[in-house]
């Protein structure tokens, strides 16, 4: 009961102290007033009458009670005339309510401008900066490969524009990218289709911008209207010396509008087309991913334009001979059009600089080589018959049919390709267009459910030359009794959970056949790659990793958008793995400049080796990229020459 009681008190004194509060500033400050004089005023009280100097009059003590409250309050307790005492008061409140509004005044003005920090809406004040546009789980990748790109940079800075709070950003951003080093990382919030806005990150003064597409169907329309601001933003950006602008879009059919969107001076990556095509390459040649991961990573070697000095007029060929720690690949001319591995009688011209793959700019030294070439281990390659295959593609999404259409343009006639995907989708809306196109790839579609092992039983898989395994996004694929490792919205997440699933199952079989598949898969986000079943060393395509990639070596070597172009595509030169064997003799040790002089007869250049004994082997799972051409390598008939050839 007395719990009861209490608890009514409590409850009633809150009401009031409510009901006082909410009486508005008049009756605040009244209250306030009196709470003040009811403490103040007892207070002076005892202190006076326990002084034992206090006057010995009541009008005495009153006088000095007067004066405690007073010189208390801060409002002067002056002793004279009442008129006196009520000047002196006066001036007092009027003192008192001037200071207080001016600090009330300037507490409010740095409050203001504190949340206006924190909302991050202020400009930033950079020069050569680099400008990311836009948040999704590219941003982060995009970051490390830019910090490691400025690691030799006294002064760099990154400003991202987001519409996200400035705090949570700077936090992910800090748990997600370990050492940012000699890099400034600054975020601003704000809409990156709004000029207004866009302008809180300077793109004006920049060096790059990176426009990231965001998830979902309206991600390609929201990077074309980015696009469109950023030219509203920056007028005539494409006179003088221009914004370098980078931005990717993932339907191809949407590709050439945000091409026209981006300008003459905008670099817009197709992850579509992309994807498709290297992962048709990586299919016809295991291992190729590994090679691409290497050029593209700021980590390790990479593509950099080095000045002819002392090869000018000099063959292409001579070239290759000509820098002990680099591979030279290729020309980029005065007019900034590039030539990937060039005729080696082509001569280089005053204006020409050569383009090389080296670990760092300063490592592209000139050293020539040429007598390191040892004549009798160069042998003749033999004779490769082109031979009918069969391959199998596990899954269907918005790629499948960009897959379909570069597969036709490597196989030999009479390769056959079976299709695996769930429910009546692909064999509905894309199958008599996939099918009627081809010329030399017969293509066959089958229904099925790529995580159930009972469908994968029926395939006999090991007898397939190639398996390629892409994510199930479309409509179709969440309708069906396909196994679902959590209730996941997002597509993507969806699409690698399965394929995840169908790994597990191909390991499996793999394993009770005893042989190694040859497989190739497509994932959306790296983390699961780190999680997928699959041996060391085995080739994934990890789409917002490489598009990460390409966009950040883009921006930072604008010219690199040809070389990519070319090497992505089925017509023009891009990287094989070819048999060493080809090239030297077998089982005998040899300088690699003795290989890279047997790729050059045969007009290509030779870049680095696979070793087979410790393909599943980390780190590099036995790719050596751009080895010192003065080293000494014993190839066997198994191991891998990578070379820059014409397909």
């Amino acid at each position: 009961m007395s719990q009861q009681h209490t608890t009514s008190l409590r409850l009633r004194l809150r009401y009031r102290f409510d009901h006082l509060v909410s009486g508005g500033t008049t009756a605040l400050i009244g209250w306030l007033a009196l709470a003040c004089l009811a403490v103040v005023v007892p207070a002076s009280m005892v202190l006076v009458w326990s002084d034992r100097a206090a006057p010995a009059t009541l009008s005495g003590r009153l006088t000095a009670v007067w004066v405690s409250v007073g010189q208390t309050l801060k409002l002067g307790g002056a002793v004279g005339s009442p008129v006196y005492v009520l000047a002196s008061v006066s001036l007092a409140l009027v003192a008192l309510l001037f200071v207080s509004t001016l600090v009330s005044l300037i507490t409010t003005g740095i409050n203001r401008r504190i949340m206006s920090l924190r909302r991050g809406h202020s400009t930033v004040l950079e020069t050569r900066h680099t400008v990311v546009l836009g948040w999704s789980d590219q941003v982060f990748p995009v970051i490390g490969e830019l910090v490691a790109a400025n690691a030799n940079q006294r002064r760099s800075a990154i400003a991202v524009l987001a519409p996200q709070d400035k705090v949570w950003m700077e936090d992910e951003i800090s748990a997600r990218v370990s050492d940012s080093g000699r890099t400034r990382i600054i975020c601003r919030n704000g809409s990156t289709t709004d000029p207004t806005e866009l302008c809180r990150v300077n793109p004006r003064t920049a060096k790059a911008v990176l426009v990231l597409p965001p998830t979902g169907d309206t991600g390609d329309a929201h990077v074309v209207k980015t696009l469109l601001a950023l030219d509203a933003a920056v007028p005539g950006s494409g006179e003088g010396e221009a914004v370098v602008v980078v931005a990717a879009v993932r339907d191809s059919r949407n590709h050439l509008t945000a091409r026209l969107a981006a300008g003459p001076a905008g670099h817009v990556l197709c992850v579509d087309d992309i994807v498709a095509r290297l992962l048709v390459q990586t299919a016809r040649q295991p291992g190729l991913s590994l090679v691409y991961s290497e050029l593209l990573d700021f980590a390790g070697d990479e593509f950099y334009p080095a000045a002819a000095e002392g090869l000018v007029g000099r063959t292409f060929g001579e070239a290759l001979l000509s820098f002990a720690t680099s591979c030279a690949v290729g020309l980029l001319h005065s007019d900034g059009s590039v030539t990937l591995n060039p005729d080696p009688e082509a001569a280089i011209g005053p204006a020409d600089r050569i383009i090389v793959i080296s670990e760092d700019d300063h490592t592209v030294v000139r050293e020539d080589v040429a007598s390191l070439v040892e004549e009798d281990g160069i042998v003749a390659a033999r004779p490769r018959i082109a031979r009918a295959e069969r391959l199998l593609l596990l899954g269907w999404n918005r790629r499948a049919p960009l897959v379909i259409e570069q597969l036709d343009q490597y196989v030999g006639p009479g390769t056959t390709l079976d299709v695996v995907a769930l429910g009546e989708y692909a064999a509905a809306r894309d199958a008599r267009a996939v099918t009627a196109a081809r010329s030399r790839l017969e293509v066959s579609f089958r229904d099925g459910d790529i995580t159930d092992p009972l469908t994968l039983a029926k395939l006999d898989v090991p007898s397939y030359d190639s398996v390629i395994v892409i994510g199930e996004t479309e409509p179709g694929a969440s309708d069906g009794p396909g196994v679902a490792l959590a209730p996941v919205t997002d597509p993507q997440a969806r699409a690698d959970d399965r394929t995840l699933v169908t790994l597990l199952h191909l390991r499996a079989i793999g394993d009770t056949a005893r042989r190694e598949l040859a497989l190739t898969t497509e994932m959306s986000d790296d983390g699961n790659r780190l999680l997928a079943p699959a041996r060391g060393g085995a080739d994934f395509i990890v789409s917002g990793r490489l598009i990460s990639l390409l966009m950040t070596q883009i921006s930072e070597s604008p010219y690199l958008a040809q070389v990519f172009e070319e090497l992505f595509k089925a017509e023009g030169h891009e990287f094989h793995l070819k048999p060493a064997a080809d090239y030297v003799r077998a089982g005998r040790e040899v300088s690699f400049a003795t290989a890279v002089e047997s790729a050059r007869r045969r007009r290509e250049c030779a870049v680095g080796y696979r070793l087979r004994a410790r393909s599943a082997t980390g780190p590099d799972y036995g790719v050596r990229i751009n080895p010192d051409k003065r080293q000494r390598v014993r190839f066997s008939e198994e191991d891998w020459l990578i070379v820059l050839a014409e397909s």
